[in-house]
């Protein structure tokens, strides 16, 4: 390295080796914690053995239970996904709609920028009882829930993005003829699909959190319900194998995001950097 390179200049060679270091301390120590526990009382439930988490979620995942007669793992998966898949596409698609409309029109702006605004700053979760209350125990709650939660934020992102393009692409689609409504399909749109991919993979986090959220307070199936079901057995054997499986969902939801934006729209990145 030469002499007086600084350290915000220097690239590392194998970043996917640097990544990997940080979660292979947090196993080791969670097996050594485990080892220590063990040792001292065989039956703690704290830091189960590796070996009895993967006969718990064998079980669970292969093995059909003997009350519903399903595979527990896998109809908790399909029914969280469902309910995810449903809140993030209607409030990805109003999100679309409501971007362009707020942000190309003057007027839809000025009558509706502050009550995104507001409604953005709300906690979803506050809500949560008086979605109950409106809509019942069942899915529909559920899944207005992660619409409410994400929605405004992706509003108001895509709004942005539509402000700040530049004011010489309006006046020369307009100058060549362009109505409102090709100024919308020609220029705006291609422009902010990408901030609407960057926009959903940031609220895949808060997405997950209420879901999670209203399947532990009323659900009969989920992720979230079964993690909270069995936490009154301190059954982590259970717990664990779930967090780790949905932080997986999470991640491959983010990188499969990231990969269509690299794909569609790498000429964006491409032009950043030069």
């Amino acid at each position: 390295m030469p002499h007086g390179v600084r350290w915000i200049n220097r690239k590392p060679r194998s970043a996917a080796l640097l990544a990997a270091i940080p979660l292979a301390l947090l196993l080791v120590a969670y097996l050594a914690g485990s080892s220590v526990r063990l040792a001292e009382n065989p039956n703690d439930k704290l830091m189960p053995a590796p070996s009895t988490i993967a006969e718990t979620w064998s079980r669970m995942a292969f093995e059909p239970d003997t009350r519903t007669g399903t595979r527990l793992f896998w109809e908790d998966t399909a029914a969280s996904l469902r309910r995810m898949g449903l809140g993030l596409g209607i409030a990805t698609t109003v999100a679309l709609g409501a971007g362009l409309f707020v942000g190309m029109l003057p007027y839809a702006r000025a009558t509706f920028s502050t009550l995104v605004a507001v409604l953005s700053m709300i906690p979803a979760l506050s809500i949560l009882p008086i979605l109950f209350i409106v809509f019942g125990v069942g899915e529909l709650a559920k899944v207005v829930l992660i619409v409410i939660g994400v929605l405004p934020f992706m509003v108001r992102d895509l709004t942005q993005r539509v402000v700040e393009l530049p004011l010489e692409q309006w006046v020369k689609a307009q100058t060549l003829g362009a109505s409102s409504w090709q100024l919308a399909v020609r220029v705006v749109l291609p422009q902010i699909l990408p901030r609407l991919i960057d926009a959903l993979r940031l609220s895949l986090g808060p997405a997950w959190l209420f879901l999670i959220s209203a399947e532990a307070i009323s659900a009969t199936s989920g992720l979230g319900y079964r993690i909270f079901l069995v936490r009154r057995y301190l059954a982590m054997d259970v717990i664990l194998p779930y967090v780790l499986w949905i932080t997986l969902l999470a991640f491959a939801f983010d990188l499969a995001l990231r990969l269509l934006r690299r794909r569609r729209y790498g000429w964006l990145d491409a032009e950043a950097a030069g």
